[in-house]
C-alpha cells in the first residue's frame, strides 16, 4: 500500500525557521496579518512576506491559495509558501490549503507555521491525499516524500483530530491503490488476499468461493467469470463497533478486476481503462478500512463481488438465461452490462444473511451515467427518502458530488424478457436508470437502499483538488461521514 507522507504537531519554535531545510510554509489570513511566526519570517526575509501579501497577486487569490517565494534571503530553505487561508477556515478550504501545499512540495520535506489556525486536521487531510502518488511499476527510484511538520498552538490537540483525518486518508488511498493496479496484480485472489489482511487492524474478513457462491446459488455473478481463468469470489468484511443488537449497515461492491465486455467485446479504443472496473469494491473497501482505523462505533458489513469478464469457449453468451440467487431468471442480452448480475446476488446475499439497516451499493456501472453528469457527480438512486438525504448531505458536506437520479415503472417495463423474468439491459435509452432499475428488483421491501453509479468519477484523466490524474477515491470520505452521522452509537 501507498505510505502516506509523516504529518506531525509541533509547539512553535520561531528560532528554527531560519535554519529548517526543504520547505517552510506560513498560513496568512486575507487581511495580510502577520502572526508571531509570520513576523519573524518577514523579518528573516528582509521584509518580502509583507511585500507579498500587500501585492496584487496576493488580492487576487482565493482560500486556499498557496504563493510561493523561491529561494528566499535569509533563511535555508528553497522556498516559503504563504497560504491564503481564515483563522477559522471552512473544511474544504482547509484541505485545499493542504492540497495546494502538496502540489507546491512535491517529495520534499516542509515546516508549516499554522500558528492559531483552526481546523489543521482538515489541512494535513488535504495535504495526506493530494501529496499521493501511484509509483509502484515504475523501474526509475522513487523518492520518498519528505515529513510534513505543523508547528501550532495546540499540537496534542490537533494531532488527535488528525488521526481521524489521517484514518481516512488511508481508507482514500487504500481505494486509490486498489483501482489503479494493473488487472495482471490485481486478479480476484490478490485483491482478496489484500482484504484479508485487514484483519490485523480488526475487521472480520471471510472469503466465499466458488463452491460455496454456487451453493449459495449465485449464478448471476458466476456466470460473468465463467469466461475468465480467475476465479470467481465473494469478500465479506465486518466491522462491529456498535451494539450487539444493532442491525448493520450494509455497503456492496462491484469488483470486475476486467472487463472486456465479454462476447459483447468492448471497442478496443480505451479498453485498458478497465481496469478501474473494480471501482465500487475498492470504495467499500477503503470505507471499511477507515471504520477500522478510526474504531467507529457502528456496525458495518462490506461485501465485495469480485470477477473477470472475459470471452472464451466457455463465457456466457447473449441469449444465455441465467438463474439468480434470488431465484428470478434473467436473459443475458448483452454480456456488457455484467456489474448487475454480480450485485444482484451479493445484495441478496447481503439481506438475508445480515437483515441489514439498511443498504448502499457502488459500482462503475453505466457508460450512460457519464453521458448524464460528466465526471462530476456520482449518480444517485434510492427508495428511501431520509437515507437518501443523509447520504447527499454527507456528500456535499465532504465535497463530493452526487445528483439525486429518477426511478419509476416506466423505466423498469424496458427490462420485460420474451424468455425470462427480466433481461440485463434495457436498451440505450435512460441506461443508468434501467440498470438501478434492474438492481431495485433485488431489494428486499423492508430494506432502505441507495444505489451509486460511479463511473464518471472513480477514475478521472485530470488533476482534481484533492487528487492527482487516476483514481479517486471517490465516496470513501462521504460514505464515512455518514456512518460517523446516522449510524453510530451514539455516546452513554
Amino acid at each position: 500500500m501507498t505510505v502516506l507522507r509523516e504529518i506531525r504537531f509541533v509547539e512553535i519554535e520561531t528560532d528554527v525557521l531560519a535554519t529548517a531545510e526543504g520547505r517552510v510554509a506560513v498560513i496568512v489570513p486575507e487581511d495580510g496579518k502577520l502572526d508571531v511566526a509570520a513576523r519573524r519570517l518577514n523579518r528573516l526575509t528582509r521584509g518580502a512576506l509583507e511585500r507579498a501579501v500587500a501585492s496584487d497577486k496576493w488580492t487576487g487569490m482565493k482560500e486556499g491559495e498557496v504563493l510561493s517565494l523561491m529561494f528566499p534571503a535569509g533563511m535555508a530553505a528553497q522556498a516559503l509558501d504563504v497560504v491564503r487561508l481564515s483563522r477559522n477556515p471552512k473544511p474544504q478550504q482547509a484541505r485545499a490549503g493542504g492540497a495546494a501545499l502538496a502540489r507546491a512540495t512535491g517529495t520534499s520535506g516542509i515546516l508549516i507555521c499554522g500558528g492559531s489556525t483552526k481546523r489543521l486536521d482538515q489541512l494535513a487531510l488535504g495535504l495526506a491525499l493530494r501529496g499521493y502518488r501511484f509509483t509502484p511499476h515504475m523501474s526509475a527510484e522513487d523518492r520518498p516524500l519528505g515529513a510534513a511538520v505543523i508547528a501550532c498552538t495546540r499540537p496534542e490537540e490537533n494531532a488527535a483530530a488528525a488521526d481521524t483525518a489521517l484514518a481516512i486518508a488511508e481508507g482514500v488511498t487504500f481505494t486509490r491503490d486498489l483501482v489503479n493496479e494493473p488487472a495482471n496484480v490485481l486478479t480476484t485472489t490478490e485483491f482478496a488476499d489484500r482484504l484479508e489482511a485487514m484483519r490485523g487492524i480488526g475487521l472480520e474478513v471471510d472469503v466465499l468461493e466458488e463452491d460455496r457462491l454456487e451453493e449459495l446459488g449465485m449464478r448471476a455473478l458466476l456466470c460473468v467469470g465463467q469466461g475468465s481463468e480467475t476465479p470467481s469470489k465473494v469478500v465479506v468484511m465486518r466491522w462491529n463497533g456498535g451494539d450487539s443488537d444493532d442491525a448493520p449497515l450494509a455497503l456492496v461492491g462491484k469488483g470486475v478486476v476486467f472487463d472486456t465486455g465479454g462476447i459483447s467485446l468492448k471497442p478496443a479504443g480505451g479498453m485498458e481503462d478497465m481496469t478501474m472496473d473494480m471501482g465500487g469494491a475498492g470504495v467499500v473497501a477503503g470505507v471499511m478500512r477507515t471504520l477500522a482505523l478510526r474504531k467507529a462505533k457502528a456496525n458495518v458489513v462490506g461485501l465485495v463481488g469480485l470477477v473477470e469478464n472475459m470471452p472464451s469457449g466457455n463465457a456466457v453468451r447473449p441469449g444465455d438465461v441465467v438463474t439468480s440467487m434470488k431465484g428470478d431468471t434473467i436473459e443475458v442480452v448483452n454480456t456488457d452490462a455484467e456489474g448487475r448480475l454480480v450485485l444482484c446476488d451479493v445484495m441478496w446475499y447481503a439481506q438475508e444473511t445480515y437483515r441489514p439497516a439498511a443498504m448502499i451499493d457502488l459500482a462503475t456501472l453505466t457508460g450512460a451515467c457519464i453521458i448524464a453528469l460528466g465526471h462530476e457527480l456520482a449518480a444517485t438512486y434510492a427508495n428511501d427518502e431520509p437515507l437518501a438525504a443523509a447520504f447527499l448531505k454527507s456528500a456535499e458536506a465532504e465535497g463530493e458530488g452526487a445528483w439525486r437520479m429518477p426511478l419509476g415503472d416506466a423505466y423498469d417495463a424496458m427490462l420485460k424478457s420474451p424468455v425470462a423474468d427480466m433481461k440485463n439491459i434495457g436498451g440505450r435509452p435512460a441506461g443508468s436508470v434501467t440498470a438501478a432499475m434492474f438492481l431495485k428488483r433485488f431489494v428486499q421491501d423492508n430494506t432502505p437502499w441507495i444505489h451509486l453509479d460511479i463511473a464518471g468519477v472513480a477514475h478521472v484523466g485530470r488533476d482534481l483538488t484533492l487528487s492527482p490524474k487516476g483514481a479517486t477515491g471517490w465516496g470513501v470520505m462521504a460514505l464515512n461521514r455518514l456512518v460517523a452521522d446516522a449510524f453510530e452509537t451514539p455516546p452513554s
